[in-house]
């Protein structure tokens, strides 16, 4: 192998290291900050139309308050974010917080289809996107690659442990 090709190779390599780092322990911090902000009145509030407009979850309103349910959200997702962080320690934990934050990116995305401002009117309605929530809750197709890759590689690494 050439030096040139050798020297581009590492580059690469770190590189792909670095982005694999910035993933999982990107997902970390998203999810722990904004499971913090989930005990908040400001953020409780914040999720109620979303959750409202949602059939798949406006029932959670009849069992929990707003603030209850939005407290229960962030341990969830504070839990997430531990589980995610353990890959040093422990990939099935990894993977299985990775997993349980895919399954939320989709319940967000979700929220694309049943929450009435998402698509800006002035400009036509779709495909223009308000800023919020509908550009809001796009990145969550980003973060839901991220937790799908997260998951894989968590799982991949169990293979080769054994």
């Amino acid at each position: 192998m050439s030096l040139e090709r050798e020297r581009d190779t590492t580059v690469s390599e770190k590189l792909q290291a670095l982005g694999a780092v910035m993933t999982r322990y990107g997902l970390v911090v998203v999810f722990a900050w904004i499971g913090a902000m989930k005990f908040s009145a400001y953020e409780a509030n914040g999720i109620q139309p979303l959750v409202t407009n949602s059939p798949l979850m406006s029932w959670l309103y009849n069992i929990f308050s707003v603030q209850a349910f939005s407290n229960w959200l962030g341990v969830l997702e504070i839990a997430i974010a531990v589980m995610i962080a353990a890959r040093p320690i422990s990939r099935q934990i990894s993977a299985a917080g990775s997993a349980l934050a895919a399954v939320l990116f989709l319940g967000t995305l979700s929220f694309m289809l049943s929450t009435p401002p998402v698509w800006e009117g002035t400009l036509g309605g779709f495909p223009a996107l308000s800023v919020a929530p509908g550009q809001f809750l796009l990145k969550d197709l980003a973060l839901l690659g991220a937790s799908i890759w997260t998951l894989g590689e968590a799982l991949a690494g169990r293979r080769h442990d054994r």
